[in-house]
Order: C-alpha cells, then structure tokens, then sequence
C-alpha cells in the first residue's frame, strides 16, 4: 500500500467503517479520488479522497454541502471527516447519474431536467452561502481567455496579441449584460454531476455532487452549464423548455434571460475549450479532447445570438474549428506541456 492508502486506512478505522471492504470509484478531472465502502448487508458509503499536498481542500465542499441540505436539496451528508488530511467519509447517494439514466430511458429527460432545473430555482430563491467569490465579467474575462491560452495554442502556437484583442472586445459585453452576481452558482452542473434520486420529492431528486467551486454568478449560469452540456447531447426541445420553465418559476424576462444565457454559454463553452485542450496538453488525459466538437458546435449556437456580434467574428478568425487533424494534433501533443 502507498503512505497515502496507509493514512485513508487509519481514517477508516476509526469510524463505523473499519475493516468494510473498499472499491474505487470513477474520479474526475481533479486531484480528488473516490471510493466506496460495502457492508456484507449492501449499505454503502463514499470515502472522498482530497490529498492537502496536491491542492485539495476539503472545507469549501463540506461548506457548500451543509448550505444545500439546509435549503432542501440533496447533497451528501457527511458521515466522519479528518479536515487536515483530507479525508471525508459521506452519504453514498448512489450510481444514477442523469447521463446514465437517460441513456437507458430517453423518456426520463423531461422529470430529471425538470428536477435539475427546480433545484436552480430553490437555490436562487434562498441566500447564497456565505463567504463566496464572485464571479465576475473580469474573473470570466479570464477564463475564456483560456481558450487561446491553451486550445488556440495547442493548435496554431501562442498569441498574447490577439488574446489580448479578445479579451478587450469581450469583458464590455460582459459589464453590459451579466455584471451582476446575485446568486449562488455551483459551476459544473451538467448530467455527470447530478444523481437521480426519485424517492424524494421536487427539486431533492436531483442529487448535488462536485460543487465545491461554488461563487456567486448570474442565474443563467449553471442553467447553461446543464443544458449546453459537454458531455452529452440535450435536445433542443428540452432545453427552450427548461429556459421556459425557469423564466416562469423566477419570473424573469425572457428576452434579457436568453440574452444572458447566450453570452455565458459562449464564455463558459470558450473556457471549456481551453481547459480540456490544458488537460490534455499538461495533464495527460487526452480523451478530454474527444468532447471538443460539441463544445464547438454549442460555441457556434451562442455566438449566432445578436448580442454576440461585437466578439462573433473575432473568435471565429482566431479560434480554429476542431477538425479530425486538429483534433489528432492536440493529442499528439499530450502531455508534453510542463506544469507551471
């Protein structure tokens, strides 16, 4: 066993679990590392892995955690905790993630949707958690630099100049339509973070895994990052509903919600190029650049919206399209960017 199995181990003993019989789990793009503990009589549980030497805090998610049970959803209850080694052990909220349910019933997209979508409505309705950061037009500015940072780069070589070009056309529309940060935003609330739980009711369905990023943003954000997902294919139809939906549950104006959507879609869709681009170049993980294309044809969608037009032109000079070759030429190159 390594030393850091080792330290997991003596977690483990000194809570109910000792001597349960331990499984990994799927990870993510993190450093975190998942495992789930099976008693003889089929209960279960979650031991979450955030090693404190790689840059993992387990505080922010065990923070956002408490704040979400406390206003009705359904997030992880933590079962015991070591804080300074990084070590949480939680609810096992189980294996049904949206992406996998609706793969196996395309007719469950509405409900869970729905429920996903309700969830963002109660999260909005309360006071976000305290002590959040904002995410601004200059923090997102930033971010969807990391498009020419890391995927333009990869593809053609650097350019600060036309970054920069970018970055001094985008932030203004940014400052126009989305400057406010009114609400609690969870960042990366799509199918394979959201569990199917439909022994409770209303927006509890949706089970809350991966938010401890959370900041406060606009309310159109994570609705955005639901229904332009990277990873699978939301149908349109469902996915005008759920704007719908969420319009007439928070009572918002229409126009200037899709507005809004549209901008933060081309901001978070240009973020996502560049870091599944960065997680290929310098992480090592080259199936990232497999999700490219839908990332791209969800970019071309939100840059078609009006008020994109001041940028629109600009990030299709700049960015080249994910062509096989490209795509093959990011590949090539995996791994081989050294870490900062």
């Amino acid at each position: 066993m390594t030393p850091r199995a080792d330290q997991a181990q003596a977690f483990i003993s000194t809570t109910d679990w000792a001597s349960v019989p331990v499984s990994p789990l799927a990870g993510d793009a993190s450093n975190r590392k998942y495992f789930r503990l099976i008693r003889p009589n089929g209960h279960t549980a979650v031991l979450m892995d955030a090693d404190p030497a790689k840059g993992e805090d387990v505080r922010p998610f065990l923070h956002v955690a408490a704040h979400l049970a406390q206003i009705g959803l359904s997030a992880p209850t933590c079962l015991a905790q070591d804080i300074p080694k990084g070590f949480l052990l939680l609810e096992d909220l189980g294996d049904a993630l949206f992406a996998r349910v609706v793969a196996k019933d395309p007719a469950l997209e509405t409900p869970l949707y729905e429920a996903a979508t309700g969830a963002l409505v109660t999260l909005h309705a309360n006071a976000p958690a305290s002590g959040l950061k904002p995410y601004d037009p200059a923090v997102m500015t930033a971010m969807a630099a990391l498009a020419w940072r890391w995927y333009r780069s990869g593809a053609l070589g650097a350019d600060a100049a036309r970054e920069t070009a970018f970055t001094e056309a985008f932030k203004p529309l940014l400052d126009t339509y989305v400057r406010e940060t009114p609400v609690m935003i969870l960042r990366d609330y799509h199918a394979e973070n959201l569990l199917w739980l439909p022994a409770r009711q209303g927006p509890a369905r949706a089970g809350q895994l991966d938010f401890q990023d959370a900041m406060l943003g606009h309310p159109a954000y994570d609705l955005v990052s639901l229904l332009q997902d990277a990873r699978r294919d939301v149908s349109s139809d469902v996915a005008e509903a759920m704007v719908r939906h969420y319009c007439h549950q928070t009572n918002s104006n229409h126009s200037d919600f899709t507005t809004a959507y549209h901008l933060l879609g081309a901001q978070r869709n240009l973020r996502i190029l560049g870091v599944f681009a960065r997680l290929s170049l310098m992480a090592g993980k080259p199936h990232y650049i497999d999700l490219i294309p839908r990332v791209w044809a969800h970019l071309m969608h939100d840059l078609a919206h009006p008020a994109l037009a001041p940028v629109a032109a600009l990030i299709r000079a700049d960015l080249p399209e994910p062509t096989p070759a490209l795509l093959q030429r990011l590949k090539d190159l995996c791994g081989t960017v050294p870490a900062p």
